[in-house]
């Protein structure tokens, strides 16, 4: 599970302070400066009116200020631009008895998802009885990551991220699946940025069967690449074809292959891509690749079934 930091941190600072504090940098690999930007966090947390002062200030702007980079999302704030490779977010988390959380549903605010994050990041309860989640360790070095694949999920525990309860998520090998806290909660986050975070997998886990439920991290580089091929440019298509074979992404291959056989419309095309990915040399790739022929041939069989049952009786007397 994320490792515990102890935060009997005295004293209180500003934000400001802490984003000035923060650009000295925030490197999850060395001990020291986790620690570090731990005391940093914990001083912005004991500041018990800076994030309401900060909200009632966009209300009275009309959200003319902007807030650190943009927020991206109606329950996550940026609260810094990045500096020294990490950037400053709050998170909103609905009560279990929220109207919001009755009206938009659990999953729409990533509660009962489990997953594992593609970035390091400290997190500190600020306000209510925090999210609770159900902790878990994985080795992602062990994961190939297709989907359906089983993977040794290892349980750790169930606890809350209560008032100052400070933790260290560790990127691939902390898992959790969050569920609503008994009443609207906020926590304080200090997230690491690598430039090459996009590249690594963020994973879903189906608990029941303890096995990968996908991938929860597209990037702009795969979408880009699939409304290339849409548009039909035969460019386009040449470069699908060229990363589907040598993209060091695995991601970015399979993203290729299921451009191309978008395109196509007879099932026999498409098999035959599939069956190119299968003998591509990757384990995930083939995987994939065969659930898709699989999923494929199915497709194939219930339209010839139709069009055998809509076949007229004449039809049946002309062949005889």
């Amino acid at each position: 599970m994320p490792r515990e930091i102890p935060s009997p941190v005295a004293g209180a600072a500003t934000l400001e302070e802490t984003v000035d504090a923060i650009a000295a940098g925030f490197d999850p690999r060395v001990e020291e400066s986790v620690e570090a930007a731990a005391v940093h966090l914990a001083r912005l947390a004991n500041n018990r009116t800076f994030l309401g002062d900060l909200l009632l200030d966009q209300l009275r702007d009309a959200h003319r200020t902007e807030l650190g980079a943009g927020g991206y999302g109606p329950q996550a704030i940026v609260l810094s631009p990045v500096v020294g490779g990490c950037f400053l977010r709050a998170n909103i988390w609905p009560g279990e008895r929220d109207k919001c959380l009755r009206a938009s549903g659990a999953t729409s605010l990533v509660y009962g998802i489990a997953h594992d994050h593609n970035f390091d990041f400290l997190t500190v309860g600020y306000f209510g009885p925090g999210y609770r989640s159900d902790y878990y360790e994985i080795e992602y070095g062990d994961i190939a990551g297709y989907r359906g694949e089983a993977v040794a999920l290892r349980f750790v525990e169930r606890s809350a991220l209560h008032r100052g309860r400070l933790l260290h998520y560790r990127a691939h090998r902390d898992v959790h699946s969050q569920h609503p806290p008994s009443s609207t909660s906020v926590s304080l986050n200090i997230v690491h940025v690598d430039p090459g975070q996009e590249w690594y997998d963020q994973y879903g886990f189906d608990l029941d069967g303890l096995r990968i439920s996908g991938i929860l991290n597209p990037s702009a580089s795969e979408t880009f690449l699939r409304c290339a091929v849409a548009l039909g440019e035969g460019s386009a298509l040449d470069l699908a074809a060229d990363f589907g074979r040598n993209h060091p992404s695995t991601r970015m291959r399979l993203a290729c292959f299921e451009a191309r056989a978008a395109r196509e419309s007879c099932a026999a095309a498409r098999d035959r891509l599939w069956r190119e990915a299968e003998t591509a040399g990757d384990l995930m790739l083939a995987r994939e690749a065969h659930a898709r022929r699989t999923a494929n041939s199915a497709i194939e069989q219930h339209e010839q079934g139709k069009a055998q049952d809509n076949e007229s009786p004449a039809d049946d007397h002309e062949r005889a």
